[in-house]
């Protein structure tokens, strides 16, 4: 039960943000102890009925810059696919998602105060369509929906405003975890395993609606991303233990 609430809380404050939470899902599964082999495909699940809904908002909002994101799209799925049919090895594995915990968490934190500009420029399509590439396969291979990655890169390079990189991050987020678990599936899965844990997908929906209804009515984005922030980091510090030992 404490995981479910676990991941319930994790999925409300990253929908909060507009992100899936497939970060921080690997962490607890893996610090739970749940079998390896089932852990990216329990992370890809819940990161896909948790950006669905942050998807469906940013689209009817008109804030998905196509011109950006199919490039992104036409490398980074197949690659994910790819990436999810390939066997990884745990202490490797464990080490990718400190650092992309990592990663997450501080750009959670400096995020509110960073990026106040109305000038954009758009990459070239030779970059999106490598950059889509590298991120996909990182995606499908440890079960990571691959837009904490994306997010920072594209405000780096100031290619959009706020509600342009968070609507392109959760479609990236969106398909590619579509991709991996297809991928993911073509491996030897103890099914029986994964059934034990139906319950989390769904706690993930619940707490993924809640947090777009907090994003859009009720939160301020800058709290949000300030407790999601020192929720990541303290799993990413206690993973980081993990690996030290």
């Amino acid at each position: 039960m404490l995981l479910g609430v676990s991941f319930f809380i994790i999925a409300l404050l990253y929908a909060s943000v507009g992100f899936g939470g497939g970060s921080s899902y690997l962490a607890l599964l893996i610090l739970w102890g749940v079998p390896f082999a089932i852990i990216p495909i329990i992370a890809l699940l819940c990161n896909i009925v948790v950006v669905a809904g942050n998807s469906i908002h940013y689209l009817r909002a008109g804030h998905v810059n196509w011109r950006l994101f199919l490039p992104l799209a036409l490398t980074s799925v197949p690659m994910a696919f790819v990436g999810g049919r390939l066997p990884i090895d745990k202490h490797v594995f464990m080490i990718i998602l400190c650092i992309a915990l990592a990663v997450t968490g501080l750009h959670l934190l400096f995020q509110s105060r960073h990026y106040h500009t109305s000038v954009f420029t758009s990459p070239p399509i030779w970059m999106t369509t490598i950059l889509g590439a590298v991120l996909g396969f990182l995606a499908g291979i440890t079960g990571i929906g691959g837009g904490i990655f994306l997010a920072p890169i594209l405000y780096a390079v100031r290619a959009g405003s706020s509600h342009q990189i968070a609507a392109i991050s959760s479609l990236f987020i969106l398909v590619n975890s579509i991709s991996g678990v297809v991928g993911q599936m073509q491996k030897s899965i103890p099914l029986d395993a994964l059934q034990t844990y139906w319950y989390l997908p769904i706690l993930a929906l619940a707490g993924g609606q809640l947090g777009n209804l907090l994003m859009l009515k009720f939160l301020p984005p800058r709290l949000v991303a300030l407790l999601t922030a020192v929720l990541v980091l303290y799993v990413a510090g206690q993973l980081g233990l993990q690996i030290w030992r």
